[in-house]
């Protein structure tokens, strides 16, 4: 796709009330890929929504891939999928970027609290896009849209975590205004059965 063409397509945010809004793609800088030398065209409209329960196979495939890219096994079903972004007591919130026929990368967030100061905070757990489809924006446009959620849900930061070698990642999330942290301690857990 040509540059002119690809800075005419039309991005679609989805608001809560189900309202969208159209956001031109003008001004996000370009994505470095490294683990893929496929580009495919971007398509003319994106919208990046919150995921709804027909999203959950596609969804869950794109966990799978994630999980593969970092040699960890996906043991998640839709049924847990399911489970966590509509049942009861939902954990977890999803964005998708819903191309129209598929979904081509996908954020999931979890709450944060910081006792100590009273702060709530929003953690970006995922934040993933199809091969093929990146360098095109996505990205940029999950985590300000996860930015947006995070702040309407009266929280003071967003974190993200990226592994210590992963230094496309670390450029990423620098580029998008995070600023790295020092890990300090330990993290310890504890399998409750």
């Amino acid at each position: 796709m040509s540059t002119s063409r690809r800075q005419a397509a039309w991005l679609f945010l989805t608001a809560p009330d189900g309202t969208t809004r159209p956001k031109r793609n003008a001004g996000m800088p370009p994505i470095s890929i490294e683990d893929s030398e496929i580009s495919l065209p971007r398509p003319a409209v994106v919208t990046i929504r919150a995921a709804k329960r027909h999203d959950l196979p596609q969804l869950k495939e794109m966990i799978a891939a994630l999980a593969a890219h970092h040699n960890d096994l996906a043991d998640i079903t839709p049924e847990m999928l399911e489970r966590d972004l509509f049942g009861d007591l939902p954990w977890i919130t999803a964005l998708v970027a819903d191309a129209g026929d598929a979904l081509i990368g996908y954020a999931i967030l979890v709450p944060l609290y910081r006792a100590q100061e009273g702060s709530r905070g929003m953690d970006l757990h995922h934040l993933f896009v199809r091969d093929g489809h990146r360098g095109h924006g996505i990205g940029q446009y999950l985590v300000s849209r996860a930015r947006d959620m995070a702040r309407n849900a009266g929280c003071g930061y967003l974190s993200v975590s990226a592994a210590t070698g992963n230094f496309a990642a670390h450029k990423f999330y620098e580029q998008m205004d995070f600023k790295p942290r020092p890990v300090t301690g330990m993290r310890y857990m504890q399998t409750l059965v």
